[in-house]
């Protein structure tokens, strides 16, 4: 299969590292504190981080197509992605997805630029690996949460992952009627390619590195703005007024108001502290088993524009391009909301 080499951008990589330049100057001028110290551990290490992660799952995806490991990993998931009109690539993605959310993105985003997928595919593979994201981050949050809030902790798990499964046996029903979703012949066209594919290692590291510095180039464009500039808002302290503004007009009907502001603050400011924000006040007996489940819940879904802009969207953008990226996030994050919210309300009444 012959690999078409990505030209990497470095003139408008240096025009974006020139805006960022001028962004984080102004969060310099104006947001109190913002040394070089706190820039260094705040802003630029994470940042380094995370283009370091998308780096290393852009290689991943790419080192996974061009070594034609593609139906191997689309094993588990293809009597459902078959279901679901999406194939093998798409469910290549989704397994990719239960080790890493970027590298299952990267191969989603080569598979449409090559033509391999069509845009809804992308769409709807992309909305179907909350569900491998969500057993990823699973190990780590059920540990801490379990002994914050114990058996409130495990019915929230358990809301969860319903509306999780839910939404995502609609999504693929959804697929299994949209016929016209895959592209034309291309799928047996690109099977019989794969089997002639190089599959030795200095192919696909060929592969990888005619590919990976137009690529990475081409998502460092956005992903360094956009970071600066979400980073800049923060320490501005305009994250501080949406949570807020976000406690004071959420109103708690069923919920004590002072205990459910406390755990969106919570959840707005760091995941893991709005389950001990509402272990504290059940153990405090301000809040029930239910009342704190609920509670849980509605912290989840109110805080999640804060969360979603403040780790997510330099992300998606950065990968999917800025029109794309933000499309997904919405959309992804709508059904995932929609759902939750259908899962607290058949948790209330029927509890």
């Amino acid at each position: 299969m012959e690999h078409r080499k990505v030209k990497p951008k470095y003139g408008r990589l240096a025009v974006s590292c020139g805006i960022s330049a001028v962004i984080l100057a102004v969060g310099v001028c104006f947001a109190d504190d913002l040394g070089i110290a706190r820039i260094t551990i705040k802003l630029l290490w994470p940042l380094t981080r995370l283009m370091f992660f998308i780096t290393v799952g852009l290689a991943a995806g790419q080192m996974i197509e061009a070594a034609g490991w593609t139906k191997k990993l689309a094993v588990l998931a293809t009597p459902l992605f078959r279901f679901g009109n999406l194939g093998e690539r798409c469910g290549a993605a989704f397994t990719t997805a239960f080790f890493s959310g970027v590298a299952a993105n990267a191969m989603l985003v080569e598979f449409h630029n090559e033509g391999k997928i069509s845009r809804k595919q992308l769409f709807l593979s992309n909305f179907v690996n909350q569900a491998p994201a969500f057993f990823l981050h699973l190990p780590t949050t059920f540990f801490i949460v379990i002994p914050l809030t114990r058996w409130a902790g495990a019915l929230y798990f358990l809301l969860t992952c319903a509306a999780m499964v839910f939404r995502t046996v609609l999504l693929l029903v959804y697929g299994h009627f949209q016929k016209d979703m895959r592209i034309n012949g291309n799928e047996n066209k690109s099977d019989t390619a794969e089997k002639h594919s190089h599959k030795t290692k200095t192919g696909v590291w060929a592969s990888v590195r005619q590919k990976l510095p137009g690529r990475i180039t081409g998502i460092a464009i956005y992903v360094l703005p956009i970071y600066v500039a979400v980073y800049v808002i923060n320490a501005l302290g305009w994250f501080e007024m949406t949570r807020q503004w976000l406690a004071e007009y959420v109103t708690g009907v069923f919920i004590p108001m002072e205990s459910l502001s406390l755990v969106i603050l919570s959840f707005a400011a760091e995941f893991t502290s709005g389950f001990a924000a509402a272990g504290a006040l059940m153990d405090a007996g301000a809040l029930t088993i239910k009342q704190t489940v609920l509670a849980l819940l509605i912290g989840n879904i109110v805080a999640f524009p804060v969360r979603a802009v403040r780790h997510q969207l330099p992300r998606y953008m950065g990968i999917f391009a800025p029109k794309m990226g933000l499309q997904l996030l919405l959309m992804g994050q709508s059904f995932r909301v929609l759902s939750l919210i259908l899962a607290g309300i058949v948790y209330y009444l029927a509890a």
